[in-house]
């Protein structure tokens, strides 16, 4: 009995040109690069006018991390050239390093045809992939119209990250790192550990279910993991606050026309002073995290900043001190520090106006 002919696959043509064609004439080069973030958002025209005739540089708004990418040696030229540059303007680096050997592409040198042809096929293909994902992603990005945008950045990463001499069709790459981009998303907003925890405590119930039926109990889900039970309790306490704080639903600021007077110190006892005071800083840092309506919502302005929160209100009136609570939420100090300093900037602002 002969085989049946094998169906060939046709190359996929965008702009005029197969991708084979594209990928052959902006091939992957090594790159130096060097990795910040900053206590508050740069200005990036400026910034990119600071910056030698070459250098690119892209901000990672979900991580707000900040990446600069020059020829290969100019790796500490360019990590001078950031400190100095961000020390004269006042803005202060955090996690700079120098990173060298980087295989990338720049996409801004594939014809632009190509580019917005690309986008159009893989754009809806991303989407269709990324449906079991889609609560997930609702709950960094609500609007419609900024998934499809933040869906397009993303098949432009990938153009940036594909590296054709590795025999994986750019369309099978693409789609393994929809996964993980999508999982950076609550990275980003919540804090790795905690999330990645969640996320191996979510497949393994997936796959204990699929093969059983029934949820596993205590042990079984931790011989799933390799965990001892008190491990597990430990690591459901975090994934438990990490859900909690998902669910805030708070962080929309004092209703408009509302105020909240302190009572007139002649009158009041000092505890009624106190608890007061703490209200109005309460609905002060509140209305500090909320989302700026004025950002898009993949940005960080454009999300709750609920860790910057958590952080502010245990720290303040929990009795937690940020190792403690480092150790419960499943995230660094560091961390913590960042969407902290991010609350305290907006924090200072919304007491300025209160008390004007």
């Amino acid at each position: 009995m002969s085989e049946p002919p094998r169906r060939s696959t046709a190359p996929l043509v965008f702009g005029g040109i197969t991708e084979d064609e594209a990928w052959a004439s902006t091939p992957i080069t090594l790159r130096d690069r060097v990795h910040f973030r900053t206590e508050r958002e740069l200005p990036m025209g400026e910034f990119r006018a600071a910056l030698p005739a070459g250098v690119t540089v892209t901000l990672d708004e979900g991580e707000g991390l900040y990446r600069v990418d020059g020829d290969a040696g100019q790796a500490a030229a360019l990590s001078a050239l950031v400190k100095n540059w961000c020390a004269v303007q006042g803005y202060r680096t955090i996690g700079l390093r120098a990173e060298t050997g980087v295989r990338r592409r720049a996409p801004r040198d594939l014809p632009p045809q190509f580019l917005a042809d690309l986008c159009r096929h893989y754009g809806p293909v991303s989407l269709k992939r990324l449906q079991r994902n889609m609560s997930t992603i609702r709950l960094h990005i609500p609007d419609n119209d900024d998934v499809v945008q933040q869906v397009s950045e993303w098949v432009l990463k990938a153009v940036a990250q594909y590296d054709e001499t590795k025999g994986v069709p750019f369309g099978a790459f693409l789609a393994t790192q929809l996964s993980k981009w999508v999982h950076d998303l609550g990275r980003a907003a919540f804090g790795r550990t905690a999330t990645d925890t969640e996320n191996k405590q979510q497949k393994a119930v997936a796959a204990f279910i699929a093969e059983h039926q029934r949820r596993p109990t205590e042990r079984e889900l931790a011989d799933l993991l390799g965990q001892s039970v008190a491990v597990l309790r430990k690591n459901a306490q975090s994934v438990a606050t990490l859900n909690g704080l998902r669910n805030l639903q708070s962080l929309d600021g004092v209703p408009d026309g509302a105020d909240h007077l302190l009572p007139d110190t002649a009158q009041a006892p000092d505890e009624i002073l106190g608890e007061a005071e703490q209200t109005l800083l309460s609905h002060a840092l509140t209305a500090a995290c909320a989302p700026d309506v004025t950002a898009r919502p993949d940005q960080r302005a454009g999300q709750p900043n609920v860790l910057g929160w958590v952080t502010w209100y245990l720290t303040t009136w929990g009795g937690q001190t940020k190792t403690q609570l480092s150790a419960d939420l499943g995230t660094s100090v560091r961390n913590m520090n960042v969407h902290a300093d991010r609350a305290e900037r907006v924090l200072k602002d919304r007491l300025l106006e209160l008390a004007g």
